[in-house]
């Protein structure tokens, strides 16, 4: 046997691929802040931008056009408070955003981020109590952002918490009102990561004090991975997600071979910077390295994948260069 002959010829190499991509596996994330005509670009993030509501006709159109048809919306209030209200008030930028992608955008699947760090003055994904973030009491405002998307429009919430019983509460709370087919897709395997940087300059969304490594997970860790998707499926999760991706594929892959639901990866901001950066330099061909870094995340076991990217990898899928 020679494996060399099944390389020949870009046809018969497409032909024996083992891991292949479509554009229906992609998820687009969107920032939507408050305020009128707002087009802002994230500077540690170029290429990616804050939209007012009045201006998602044109993310949401290019979106469209390229194939891919999710996206997932993270919310930046005008106003910040102890709790986090803004999270789940019937007016939210969220709850506005979902409002006008449904009557204008039926066709785009809506994900929405569960948490709080966005809309809290101290910048930690729960309620205090003194440097405290509480479990219990962070559940329950949980439970009640769910609620207010769904009834938005949301198609499905992802709470990226950490808290523990999270899913069980905002499962419950879903059931209960009537959205029994809204799925979970439960960030379960969220690490403390220095590739969050980027995210929380886009998103104002840095703690004020302390980190989140109290409930956040120690990247030293893998066993635990497997700890906290096993009670996530236990609690009614339909899908996991792991983020992130590029630093993680070996959890990816060990919960892949366990579980049968499918998997989620949070290409994050981090991994996104890192690639404009190389490339703005010069350093490193940007095309290939974001074909590569999708490619690895199918190759690991994902079956849904969340990035900046997720336009320029459906024009590479149309392309052929991969899928």
């Amino acid at each position: 046997m020679k494996p060399r002959r099944l390389r020949n010829t870009p046809t018969l190499r497409k032909m024996v691929r083992e891991t292949r991509l479509d554009k229906s596996a992609l998820i687009y994330p969107i920032f939507v802040i408050e305020g009128d005509n707002i087009k802002e670009e994230i500077l540690s993030m170029p290429g990616q931008f804050r939209y007012s509501v009045d201006r998602l006709n044109e993310v949401l159109t290019e979106t469209l056009a390229s194939g891919v048809l999710a996206v997932i919306f993270f919310g930046i209030p005008k106003e910040k408070d102890e709790i986090g209200s803004g999270a789940y008030a019937q007016d939210g930028i969220v709850q506005q955003a979902l409002r006008y992608t449904k009557r204008n955008f039926p066709a785009i699947y809506c994900i929405t981020d569960i948490c709080m760090c966005e809309y809290t003055s101290h910048g930690h994904c729960g309620i205090l109590e003194g440097k405290e973030v509480q479990n219990n009491a962070t559940v329950e405002v949980l439970a009640n952002i769910a609620i207010s998307h769904a009834q938005a429009g949301a198609d499905m919430v992802a709470p990226s918490d950490m808290m523990d019983g999270r899913v069980k509460a905002i499962r419950k709370k879903l059931d209960d009102n009537g959205y029994i087919n809204t799925p979970i897709m439960s960030y379960s395997a969220k690490y403390a990561s220095a590739f969050y940087g980027p995210f929380r300059e886009a998103a104002g969304s840095a703690p004020s004090f302390g980190d989140r490594k109290s409930y956040q997970m120690d990247y030293h860790n893998t066993d635990e991975a497997m700890k906290e998707v096993l009670l996530d499926v236990e609690e009614g999760a339909d899908i996991i997600m792991i983020k992130p991706a590029l630093s993680y594929l070996d959890i990816i892959s060990n919960i892949s071979k366990v579980i049968n639901l499918p998997i989620c990866a949070y290409s994050v901001s981090g991994e996104y910077a890192m690639v404009k950066a190389t490339a703005a330099a010069g350093f490193v061909d940007e095309d290939g390295i974001i074909c590569e870094m999708a490619v690895s995340a199918f190759r690991a076991g994902v079956s849904m994948y969340i990035t900046y990217f997720a336009k320029e990898i459906a024009r590479f899928i149309d392309e052929g260069r991969i899928g």
